[in-house]
This record gives C-alpha cells, sequence and structure tokens, in this order.
C-alpha cells in the first residue's frame, strides 16, 4: 500500500493506492508523481488525465464511494464519490466503462463541493 496525497482545488485528501487488485497501474501512477491536471466531472465522479499508458487489469464495472480507479479509455485517474449518470444506487456505482481498481480516498463526500476546472494534483503523501 502506498499512501498519496490529493489536491482538488486548495482542499487536500488523504489516499491509499493498493497494488492488491492492479499492481502493474499502480507502480506506473507511483512512477509518474508528481502528476497535475484538470478537473472534470461526470455526475459524482471527478476525472482526470494522467501520463500513464495502461490497459485493462483486474478491471471492474462497479465500484463503491471513496474508491479510487484507473479509466484504461481514457488514460484517467478517477475518484468516486456517489452516483454517476449510470448509476442507480450508490451501492454499485457505474463507471462509464470498466476501471482498474487502484485505492480508496479518505473523506469522499467532501469532494461534492468541487467542479471541473479545478487543479487537481496527487502527490506522494508527506
Amino acid at each position: 500500500m502506498a499512501k498519496i496525497r490529493i489536491q482538488v482545488g486548495r482542499e487536500e485528501f488523504d489516499a491509499t493506492l493498493t497494488e492488491e487488485t492492479a499492481p502493474e497501474t499502480v507502480s506506473k501512477i507511483l512512477a509518474a508523481l508528481p502528476i497535475a491536471s484538470s478537473a472534470k466531472r461526470w455526475g459524482e465522479e471527478i476525472y482526470f488525465e494522467i501520463p500513464v499508458s495502461m490497459g485493462e487489469e483486474n478491471a471492474v464495472d462497479t465500484v463503491r464511494k471513496g474508491d479510487l480507479g484507473y479509466w484504461p479509455e481514457g488514460a484517467c485517474f478517477c475518484i468516486f464519490f456517489g452516483k454517476t449518470p449510470m448509476t442507480t444506487s450508490e451501492d454499485e456505482i457505474k463507471p462509464a466503462s470498466a476501471v482498474n481498481p487502484i485505492g480508496r480516498i479518505e473523506n469522499p463526500d467532501a469532494l461534492k463541493k468541487h467542479r471541473a476546472g479545478e487543479t487537481v494534483r496527487i502527490l506522494p503523501a508527506a
């Protein structure tokens, strides 16, 4: 497990990347740190492009609130904090398409106030 810090706008969130489910994806993300990008929103998901190219690795079609994923189709890091437009229940959040499960973020409800266009950074934990 690798501790990281995700900054959305001026707010910081602690998160953990876990190698168990997608070790090659997590390794590539850690090697690319620090990463800065511009947030996009899709329902209650923040996603943003990162400089990592990876195919599906134990990809899943549903996630939970607080999950982090890597979206191979868009080379994007995804933070799930509620329903997406394809979701009918917060118990089974549906990404646009399969994501590689890479970790969890703490306090996902605090992301609801953040908007598209904000700067997002992924940094190693101090």
